[in-house]
């Protein structure tokens, strides 16, 4: 029987360590692990990871089942357990000793912090969780990042987005030339990133800051020439139900994706996070600067107020 393009595996961590105040480190054990990874760099790879559910056991998902996720939601809501999406922040060691290791964003205000987050923040060696990604040597679905033949590069994101760009950076070729305009919680999860001589990090800590309150103004300072004061930081709220993802071959919301605009010569933009501040970004470089949609991805990882499912 031909493999599934699809490794479903239970791993167990190895090691876990607070990396900043927002951020804790997680190492994923399991021998099946050499088998993670799709043909090509990892960019912004999203996996899926299952937490265990109140009882504290892992769902049994047939690891060759043609449709994995039909197969996990036929099984009884107790057994399912939570499932959340995440980018790779790195693959370290061969063989069966190899290592997957994932960064999660804290959420500890009381109330705030979903199952991913309450998790990973009580995590310990020995925990089990299950990893579904690509196999090694299939086209892995789940990479967004396609800058082509780009000559400079933007990267805008919220904190949920910090480990997909810094997996990004460390892929790039060391001729990549751009910008990465980075929010996050706090200015001690500032941190040095593996990246080319000629792409930029700009550091946006909001520091109790409403989320985009920092972001939205410089990216779009950054796009139109204006000064950070003279731009607007609220955010749009999405429509609800579309789902805030497009990319030059997929809209979330449906819309045709064959553009007349006249582009932006050589850009190539990928922004991600929380969806408000997405979609006020997109809006921006699609409707008022005139970005050809083949030109930019826009990721809604997160909605402020609503619980994210899958």
């Amino acid at each position: 029987m031909p493999e599934t393009p699809f490794l479903i595996t239970t791993v167990s961590v190895s090691a876990a360590r607070r990396i900043s105040p927002s951020f804790v480190r997680i190492e994923l054990a399991a021998p099946e692990l050499q088998d993670l990874g799709g043909d090509g760099p990892f960019y912004d790879q999203r996996i899926k990871l299952i937490f265990p559910g109140e009882a504290g056991a892992l769902p049994a998902i047939d690891p060759d089942a043609d449709n994995w996720y039909t197969s996990w939601l036929a099984l009884p809501e107790a057994e399912r357990g939570t499932m959340r999406t995440y980018s790779i922040r790195d693959l370290r060691g061969d063989g069966a000793d190899r290592r997957l290791v994932i960064d999660f964003v804290l959420h500890l205000t009381p109330g705030a912090a979903g199952p991913a987050s309450a998790w990973a923040s009580q995590a310990r060696p020995g925990d089990r969780l299950v990893v579904i990604g690509p196999r090694r040597g299939t086209i892995a679905a789940g990479i967004e990042f396609e800058p082509g033949d780009a000559e400079r590069l933007l990267l805008c994101g919220d904190e949920t987005a910090m480990p997909a760009i810094a997996r990004i950076l460390g892929d790039l070729p060391a001729r990549a030339r751009g910008t990465v305009l980075l929010e996050v919680p706090d200015a001690g999860d500032v941190t040095e990133f593996d990246r080319p001589d000629g792409v930029e990090v700009v550091w946006l800590p909001r520091d109790g800051g409403t989320v985009g309150t920092r972001l939205i103004p410089t990216a779009i300072a950054h796009l139109s020439g204006r000064a950070d004061g003279e731009v607007e930081a609220s955010r749009e709220r999405p429509d609800t139900g579309d789902e805030i993802w497009e990319t030059p071959g997929y809209s979330g919301a449906g819309e045709p994706l064959d553009s007349t605009a006249p582009g932006i010569p050589g850009l190539y933009a990928w922004v991600a996070g929380e969806s408000g501040v997405v979609t006020t970004i997109r809006r921006h470089l699609v409707r008022e600067l005139g970005c050809d949609r083949k030109q930019v991805a826009f990721m809604g990882y997160w909605r402020h107020g609503v619980a994210m499912r899958g």
